[in-house]
């Protein structure tokens, strides 16, 4: 069974490399505004114009004097309970990579930014491999 589970494994990877997934695409949240409670960006309605992948890359900026990053768990997301982070970040660039097919959440950790709307859900799929994109002849 170990052995099955370990090729299943070796060629999910190989699959993921010969579909490209490892230059995914880089997204900027926000993007002009980047991540800010100001108002200025709806980031879920930001979320749904958008197809995120395995491989793809997330860029947050944001003046790290005034806001942060979590990443949280649905039930702390939609509550916008800040005390049970999966990761915080606070460079004030931070960089996340999509690294399997999920729901990722962040917030801003900030008092009253995610009330406000500073928060994101990103929903994460397996790439569609070029090959099946291509139209029959």
């Amino acid at each position: 069974m170990a052995l099955q589970n370990t090729i299943a494994l070796i060629f999910f990877v190989m699959m993921m490399v010969l579909s490209g997934v490892c230059l995914g695409d880089v997204y900027k949240v926000g993007d002009y505004d980047g991540w800010t409670s100001r108002g200025l960006v709806d980031y879920n309605k930001w979320a749904s114009t958008k197809e995120f992948h395995v491989g793809d890359t997330l860029i947050f900026a944001y003046n790290s004097q005034f806001h942060n990053l979590m990443q949280v768990t649905k039930q702390d997301f939609e509550s916008c309970n800040t005390t049970a982070a999966i990761a915080v970040y606070t460079s004030g660039s931070d960089t996340i990579t999509l690294k399997r097919p999920d729901h990722y959440y962040f917030l801003c950790g900030a008092p009253g930014h995610c009330q406000a709307g500073q928060k994101v859900d990103i929903k994460v799929t397996l790439p569609i491999p070029q090959s099946s994109l291509a139209s029959p002849n």
